[in-house]
């Protein structure tokens, strides 16, 4: 949930452009805004949450193709397929741990 989340903010401009949220280890989201997609904001923010943990985990629609490549890009690997009850969405849960 990510009302109990530590968030990191990415700021341009004054303006916040992205975000990422974390419980513990489970990163609840990544959002970045439309118009600075593809620009390195959501690596940075990933890296910046890799510094502070040892281990990561997330859940991403399997739908969500470009997501998905983003995140094996960075090094997070396919522990599992799951189900989201709430969304009826099929899903993966990734995981990532310092080497």
């Amino acid at each position: 949930m990510l009302l109990q989340a530590e968030v990191y903010v990415y700021e341009k401009d004054q303006k916040i452009q992205g975000f990422i949220g974390a419980n513990g280890e489970h990163i609840e989201g990544i959002f970045v805004s439309d118009q600075m997609q593809s620009q390195g904001i959501g690596k940075l923010l990933l890296d910046y949450v890799k510094t502070k943990k040892h281990k990561l985990s997330l859940n991403v629609y399997q739908k969500n193709v470009r997501a998905m490549h983003f995140y094996q890009k960075e090094g997070l690997k396919i522990q599992r397929k799951d189900f989201d009850q709430a969304t009826g969405e099929k899903e993966y849960v990734m995981i990532w741990s310092k080497k």
